[in-house]
């Protein structure tokens, strides 16, 4: 099967764990010691209001290759009734459209370019 036939929702499953493991180790290294406070953190990256926002910004600035808003685009249109009660569908939608092109990088063996939107994510 040809990546660009996965189910966009299967690569934002796949992305949803690249993304939050990059986090976590992210802020392990910024030397956080503790977990309650590694969590108040990571909460700042992982909810599905702030992975809107990072996307939106970047979409902006033209940060996305046309392949990758090509998998943004399915992602953000796939058919879905359910999302979180703590969010509205937009900005799920938003949230999946991140971890999906996440996903698809990982599967195409595209690591660099995988840090290099969550540096640009990071801030650095």
């Amino acid at each position: 099967m040809s990546i660009n036939e996965i189910n966009v929702l299967v690569l934002a499953y796949l992305g949803d764990t690249i993304y939050e493991d990059y986090i976590r180790k992210y802020l392990i290294n910024k030397n956080i010691a503790k977990v309650n406070d590694l969590q108040k953190e990571a909460s700042n990256y992982v909810s599905a209001k702030a992975q809107a926002s990072f996307l939106k910004s970047m979409i902006e600035n033209n940060f996305f290759f046309e392949e990758e808003l090509s998998i943004i685009r399915r992602a953000r249109n796939y058919k879905s009734n359910s999302h979180p009660k703590n969010c509205d569908i937009v900005t799920y939608k938003h949230a999946t459209a991140l971890e999906a092109v996440i996903g698809y990088l990982e599967l195409s063996n595209n690591r660099t370019r995988i840090d290099e939107i969550m540096n640009n994510i990071l801030g650095e």
